[in-house]
């Protein structure tokens, strides 16, 4: 925030628009969503705002890359409405996901190390128990079977799909991807790859950018953080608000 912003106690929509490139709508939209605290009005209906405004907007925006927009707006909409517990229990949730993530990263690159199917993947499976097992939708599976991705055969019988061993490689390979954020379009050569195995080196890239991503969004979390709690300490404590 520039020192001009700073020293001033009364800033208009505009001051604070210009300082991000933003529009004088999305701040007002801003502010309706809670994610700004109220400003105040002159007895002309106009809007004014104070360097308080000025750090919530600037928190909010820089949470926003390592946090993602909704979960940005979400902090922000518990902290002005003083609960802070709640906004920082979807920080720890935040960086939780993170840490997930990463154990997802490091459980591809170990599918990939060995592209075997497990010890314990002995026999077929049907539709239902697979998508229990992976956490999804079976709708989801059949969609991924539809692209191109798992290639379950069916039961002559009964008509139903069956999932051999290397099916369910497949598909935990699939929705590991997934987690990492890759479309299916993306996911469909590399799986080819798996199946042919001819070597895991086309997906060497796609994990060393992974890995980036991660990192990327661990520093733009940290980031996020600073400016939150910069925030936090200029705003009025709030015991001492409902006192007055």
């Amino acid at each position: 925030m520039s020192k001009n912003l700073q020293n001033r106690r009364q800033l208009r929509p505009v001051d604070l628009a210009r300082e991000h490139g933003l529009s004088t709508q999305a701040i007002r939209n801003y502010e309706a969503a809670g994610i700004l605290p109220d400003a105040e009005r002159t007895p002309h209906g106009y809007r004014t705002y104070t360097p308080l405004q000025a750090h919530a907007l600037r928190a909010f925006l820089a949470l926003v890359p390592g946090y993602g927009h909704q979960m940005a707006a979400s902090i922000m909409q518990a902290i002005n409405r003083d609960a802070t517990e709640d906004a920082l229990t979807l920080i720890d949730e935040s960086h939780a996901q993170l840490l997930d993530d990463r154990h997802t990263l490091r459980a591809v690159e170990a599918a990939l190390r060995d592209l075997s199917p497990e010890p314990q993947e002995r026999g077929d499976t049907f539709v239902g128990p697979l998508a229990r097992r992976l956490g999804i939708r079976p709708a989801t599976l059949r969609k991924w079977e539809r692209a191109g991705l798992v290639q379950p055969r069916r039961d002559p019988q009964t008509d139903y799909r069956v999932y051999s061993a290397a099916d369910v490689r497949d598909a935990r390979l699939v929705h590991q991807l997934r987690r990492g954020g890759y479309l299916l379009e993306q996911i469909a050569p590399l799986i080819a790859q798996v199946r042919s195995a001819g070597g895991v080196a086309p997906l060497e890239s796609m994990m060393r950018d992974w890995h980036a991503r991660l990192s990327a969004r661990g520093r733009a979390m940290l980031t996020g953080a600073a400016a939150l709690d910069i925030y936090l300490g200029r705003r009025p404590d709030p015991v001492r608000r409902q006192a007055d």
